[in-house]
């Protein structure tokens, strides 16, 4: 069954890694280009060594973003497994609250104090300790996370509405309370605030779009062998 579920998680990490890496090269390389030629005031057509690297970031691009999302699927399917029989919903659903959970954790809540940065940014703080502050808030995300769906279990017998608005409150509270109480650790004294907001804005929405694709592919594998899963193997253990 382990296997089962982690071989899903690579599969529909698979799947979520080429679109990811085809957006890289098709989307997010161009944008980074135009903001460093917007940044340095390059307007000339690029030669033919800018060329190969502007290609060879492409074929990395869609590499990394193939590991990244491998990576992310095999994680989502060990967490599925481990944690199936507590997430709130039914079959496929349950995958998708895992996926925000793990979008919450990994993403969102450090970009919270520590939002995407553009190129040429400007660091308050060493890596060392930027590294080390995002380890904190992934944990802090990963508690954040499981405060939602506990809270939301609690209070599903009674009210499915109240438990709805019982697991949004931890979410709701960090992402108002967290950019309120953080300093300015990232700047951009030489990009336009349009820009940086569109930088981050697709940042998130690329992100976000891994984490729904590993969901609902992993949903649609799942489908395929309906009697395999841990909430069925649980329901069947019990006498």
């Amino acid at each position: 069954m382990f296997l089962t579920y982690f071989k899903r998680g690579l599969l529909a990490g698979g799947v979520a890694g080429i679109a990811y890496g085809l957006f890289m090269a098709t989307v997010a390389n161009p944008l980074v280009g135009y903001l460093e030629h917007a940044q340095h005031g390059h307007s000339h057509a690029p030669d033919g060594a800018a060329v190969v690297a502007e290609s060879t970031t492409a074929l990395l691009s869609v590499g990394g973003g193939l590991l990244w999302a491998l990576f992310l699927g095999g994680c989502f399917g060990i967490a599925l497994y481990v944690f199936e029989p507590a997430l709130p919903g039914r079959g496929a659903a349950k995958g998708f609250v895992l996926a925000a959970s793990g979008f919450l954790t990994i993403s969102v809540t450090p970009w919270l104090v520590l939002p995407p940065f553009a190129p040429g940014a400007e660091q308050a703080l060493g890596t060392d300790i930027r590294f080390a502050l995002y380890a904190g808030l992934v944990a802090l995300g990963g508690f954040i996370a499981a405060s939602s769906v506990l809270a939301y279990n609690r209070v599903e017998p009674r009210s499915h509405a109240l438990a709805v608005v019982a697991g949004a409150t931890p979410v709701v509270a960090a992402v108002v309370v967290l950019p309120l109480v953080s300093p300015t650790l990232v700047t951009h004294p030489e990009l336009s605030a349009d820009l940086v907001a569109a930088y981050r804005a697709m940042v998130v929405l690329s992100q976000g779009s891994v984490w729904l694709l590993i969901a609902a592919t992993f949903g649609w594998l799942q489908r395929r062998t309906p009697f395999e899963s841990t909430t069925t193997e649980a329901t069947q253990a019990t006498p």
